[in-house]
């Protein structure tokens, strides 16, 4: 028997009765992680705002969320890739997967 903790959730999308595979839970804590510290690093600026603080340093400290956003997309495109278009592909569902992900592409690359 294999570790649950290296095994893909299995959700059913609310929109849809069809079942689709997601992220491992590891993939997803760690995500989680990664999202919790931007998130006080935004708070972080926030405050330097407040606090009337020169352009310069939010310019850099808004350059640096720039950056973990982008780490963060990299990870869940790796993490998506690992779980979900893999065994989407084993299932014989590729086609459609990958379809999927050129879309997601897409999006992120235009927005960046």
């Amino acid at each position: 028997m294999s570790d649950v903790k290296s095994q893909s959730l299995i959700v059913t999308m609310p929109d849809r009765s069809d079942v689709k595979v997601y992220l491992t839970p590891e993939q997803t804590r760690a995500l989680d992680a990664r999202l919790a510290r931007i998130e006080g690093h935004v708070r972080a600026i926030r405050r330097m705002l407040a606090e009337e603080q020169d352009c310069d340093s939010l310019l850099i400290q808004m350059a640096a969320v720039k950056a973990a956003i982008n780490q963060a997309i990299i990870k869940l495109l790796e993490g998506h890739i690992d779980s979900c278009v893999i065994e989407c592909v084993a299932n014989e569902e590729g086609k459609q997967s990958l379809r999927n992900l050129k879309r997601a592409l897409s999006i992120v690359l235009k927005n960046t």
